[in-house]
Parts: structure tokens; sequence; C-alpha cells
């Protein structure tokens, strides 16, 4: 077992844990944030994507123990975050979930995308999101949600 001290939705957490436990089991199972889904368990699918230091990365790939020092923030974070609440609205208004277990994953990614660029075209929106999977929607909800939120972005300044 392993001391770790870490910062999680802006609640210092301090824990004695398993080297070998991943982010996400330790979410689910110590801290009860159940909003990271666990899909593939290798780090492909996007399912259990958080915000590690302000990044997108996969918290089943990431083993607790190098979040030591470190800032995680979930989707239960966004609760209250206008640029969430946009990504969540259009989301909805363009049909871009279905059974819903991707869209955690999917609205992190979204939001790190409109983070960190200006705006992106439809292949680049393509491009970004690759790194998640869905089996219901086909994609084009949530790449027509994207370019919405990208244009409410420009709106805005």
């Amino acid at each position: 077992m392993i001391q770790v001290s870490f910062t999680v939705n802006g609640e210092r957490v301090d824990a004695l844990v398993d080297p070998r436990m991943s982010l996400a089991d330790f979410l689910r199972e110590k801290l009860h944030l159940t909003g990271t889904h666990i899909g593939c368990e290798h780090g492909v699918c996007g399912a259990c994507t958080v915000h590690f230091d302000g990044v997108s990365a996969r918290s089943c790939i990431t083993l607790v123990a190098a979040c030591d020092g470190h800032d995680v923030k979930t989707i239960e974070n966004y609760e209250t975050d206008a640029r969430m609440e946009t990504l969540r609205s259009e989301f909805s208004r363009e049909h871009a979930l279905q059974c819903g277990y991707c869209t955690p994953g999917m609205l992190m990614t979204s939001y790190d995308i409109l983070t960190r660029f200006p705006d992106l075209d439809q292949d680049g929106i393509r491009r970004e999101m690759s790194g998640n999977l869905c089996r219901c929607t086909g994609y084009q909800g949530i790449v027509r949600a994207l370019q919405n939120a990208f244009a409410a972005k420009r709106n805005e300044g």
C-alpha cells in the first residue's frame, strides 16, 4: 500500500491505496463518483475520461498512485459550469446520446476540445473525438452538438 494526496473536484484526497489500483476504480469504489464509467479497461473507448491537470486522460489506465500531487476533475465537477451546460444542452438538442453510457466521457472530451481549440471544422471535431467510442448514435449528432457549441463560443466573445 502507498499513501497518495491529490485533489479531486476541488477537494483534497488523502488515501492509502494499492499501487496497482486504477484511478477509475478509485473514483467509483472509494469516492463513489460513478459518473466516470468503465468500458474497455484498456484506454480505448473513452468512457472513463477525466481531466488530469486540465487535460483529458483515461482513468482506467491511470494508476491512482500516479495522481499524487495532481488535480483530477470528473464529470461531477461540472454540474454548474456554463461551458458544460452548453455542451449538455447541445447534446440533448442534437440527440447526441442514446443509452448514455459513453456520454460522460464524450462530454469530458468535448469540454477539453472546446477549451483547447478556438474553433474546429467537422473533420477536426471527428479527429479529436476519435478516441471516444459510441455504439448507439452514429456520431452525427455528437459532431453537430460540438459544431453548435463552437458557434456559441464564437458568439460569446
